[in-house]
């Protein structure tokens, strides 16, 4: 009898055991590099995933520095298998992190368990997050550049069209106008503010302005083969053409480039989406102007625009296989956020999910839902390891570009020192 009820106490004891690991709490381990408003509201969707998976799923998130020190750290860990369940990863980043090994892949079940596939997303992005033919990570956002404009400055020139975007986007001519028309009105110091102090990232205008052209950085593994070089430096002329004309500000840092800009000293200023949050804090408390944002003027043939994606990824750690239920509970992290982007575009950046930009709630968001129409624009940067954010391609064309747009250079010496270094990487 003793020995029956000891065999009861026994199973007893082992169902509950049972039963607790079978409803024990996934802890997924999250990196990302959001600062800024980005840290805010992401911190803020982290912490509504985790109401909504009490006793299921916990994100342990820690935030690292922005750029190569992320992308260093990501790689010394996974080599060591430690690096987290989950991450923020750039799309531009891919190509050199699958090239090191970095990444797993998301696979086709994987989609189909989060619900989401490759129709939910613009073609630009998906092509930038698959390395022959096979997916590395999720896209959250597209963050491109647009054109900030400073509406009673525009409207006081005669310069707002009837739905109160500014006049002469549709040409370089016509936009040459405008700035030709701003600086003579008197009403401010600079018809345009643009970060020509850094080289990096004009590396944005630069590209989307040889985008209009057709032009590519890369073509069968070779740096500004053909007439790109020629693209490029047309590119390089019309922004050089532009601050020695008085039309842009000339050695202008990331920071003073925004206070032109919000002091009302420049009337439009090509920045980055993620400054729309800046704007729309500063105008709520009375400290701005009436503003808007919109895509890139057409300077050359068509529409393009440099962009960029936020994404997750999972990181291949070595010798540290992730069980299927963390596996399971990452990509429930991943399909989670994604669904509920809509709160993530309050930072200015296009939700990369198709379903959410589509719905009602986005089209009512402004400027984002004006600007968003660039995502059928967009280019990305080319299929290379040494492309991306903090790569080597930015590092060389950067030396060149700052005194370039400067008057300092000219194009065709630019463009032909460019086209040597970059073979040579």
């Amino acid at each position: 009898m003793l020995r029956l009820k000891g065999l009861a106490t026994g199973l007893l004891m082992a169902m509950t055991l049972s039963s607790s690991a079978a409803l024990a709490e996934e802890t997924v381990v999250w990196w990302d590099f959001l600062g800024g408003g980005d840290g805010v509201r992401m911190k803020q969707l982290i912490s509504e995933f985790n109401d909504a998976h009490k006793g299921e799923i916990a994100i342990d998130a820690t935030t690292l520095d922005w750029g190569v020190p992320f992308y260093t750290k990501v790689q010394t860990s996974v080599a060591v298998g430690e690096a987290p369940d989950i991450m923020t990863y750039h799309a531009s980043r891919i190509p050199l992190a699958v090239d090191q090994g970095l990444l797993d892949e998301i696979t086709p079940d994987d989609w189909a368990t989060m619900g989401l596939g490759e129709s939910d997303y613009a073609p630009a992005i998906w092509n930038a997050i698959t390395i022959d033919g096979k997916t590395y990570a999720v896209p959250l956002d597209t963050h491109p550049i647009v054109l900030y404009y400073n509406k009673d400055v525009l409207g006081a020139a005669g310069l707002l069209n009837e739905d109160g975007t500014p006049k002469g986007m549709g040409s370089g001519e016509d936009f040459l106008a405008t700035l030709q028309a701003l600086k003579d009105s008197g009403s401010v110091k600079f018809p345009l503010a643009s970060v020509t102090a850094d080289g990096s990232f004009m590396f944005r205008t630069i590209y989307s302005l040889m985008g209009q052209q057709d032009g590519e950085l890369m073509t069968d593994g070779q740096f500004l083969a053909g007439d790109n070089a020629e693209k490029l430096q047309n590119a390089l002329a019309v922004l050089q053409g532009w601050t020695k004309e008085g039309l842009q500000s000339t050695y202008t840092d990331y920071p003073a480039t925004v206070a032109l800009f919000t002091s009302g000293e420049a009337a439009m200023m090509i920045n980055g989406v993620w400054e729309v949050p800046t704007m729309v804090d500063l105008h709520k408390d009375g400290k701005l102007f009436e503003w808007g944002a919109v895509e890139l003027p057409v300077i050359f043939d068509h529409p393009a625009t440099y962009a960029d994606s936020h994404t997750f990824a999972i990181p291949k750690n070595a010798g540290k296989e992730m069980s299927a239920e963390k596996r399971a509970a990452v990509l429930e992290v991943m399909s989670w956020i994604s669904k509920h982007s809509l709160f993530w575009a309050t930072a200015g950046h296009i939700p990369a999910y198709g379903p959410v930009t589509a719905s009602d709630e986005y089209k009512k968001m402004e400027p984002n839902a004006t600007y968003s129409t660039l995502t059928a624009n967009m280019i990305f940067d080319p299929k290379s390891p040494l492309a991306g954010v903090a790569g080597p391609i930015f590092d060389v064309m950067s030396t060149y570009f700052v005194p370039t747009l400067n008057g300092e250079m000219d194009p065709d010496e630019a463009v032909e020192e460019i086209k040597v270094e970059l073979n040579d990487l």
